[in-house]
């Protein structure tokens, strides 16, 4: 089973790469971007079959190691 991992700063936490990305947008000519968030993808082949089980894993992969919860939201796909 695969599953992919989103994972983005919270709403109100500052983000200097993507204020940094929007910048360089503009600056490139690209006029009108008001504001950019980025995050990371993290993917991942599970060895799990059932989707319950799997979800739980991810999950508990995020609180542990992949997402810092304190500033950081994750969403979960699996396919």
């Amino acid at each position: 089973m695969k599953a992919r991992v989103h994972v983005t700063l919270k709403t109100g936490v500052l983000d200097p790469q993507g204020e940094a990305i929007r910048h360089a947008l503009g600056a490139m000519g690209f006029a009108g971007v008001d504001a950019v968030r980025q995050g990371k993808l993290i993917e991942l082949d599970l060895a799990e079959t059932d989707p319950k089980a799997a979800e739980d894993q991810v999950r508990a992969m995020c609180e542990k190691l992949l997402a810092n919860t304190v500033i950081e939201t994750y969403t979960v796909e699996l396919e």
